[in-house]
């Protein structure tokens, strides 16, 4: 497998394992201790942390297709830099109930959003 498709595969495939297990530990350890609010905003943030780790294990699959494609791979950091940014800010809103770590979650969403732009540019420029 070439070194950018390895790389994404492994990383999505690590994301997705994380994206698991804080869905399991919001369902059974924060479930009883976090308003219904911040519940609410933990499964936001497992969700997308899971769709956008499955499209960055997609976009390892596509990077061994298409390795000299820089907007993959470009694609690829953009939706890890979402996971971080959007799901990270709200895992720490619903811990800390600190309403400002909010603010970080639109940059995270605009990573998402461009990368998944990027790459149907991507695709089209094949």
């Amino acid at each position: 497998m070439l070194p950018a498709a390895k790389l994404f595969v492994l990383i999505g495939a690590i994301a997705a394992a994380v994206g698991v297990a804080l869905g399991a530990f919001g369902a059974h350890a924060l479930k009883a201790r976090l308003s219904i609010d911040l519940l609410a905003t933990w499964q936001t943030a497992v969700q997308y942390h899971l769709w956008h780790a499955l499209g960055l294990t997609a976009l390892g699959l596509l990077a061994q297709h298409l390795p000299a494609s820089v907007p993959v791979r470009v694609a690829g950091w953009l939706m890890l830099a979402g996971i971080v940014l959007f799901s990270g800010s709200l895992y720490a809103l619903a811990l800390s109930g600190m309403r400002g770590l909010g603010a970080v979650a639109p940059f995270g969403g605009a990573c998402f959003i461009i990368a998944w732009l990027v790459l149907a540019f991507a695709v089209l420029i094949v």
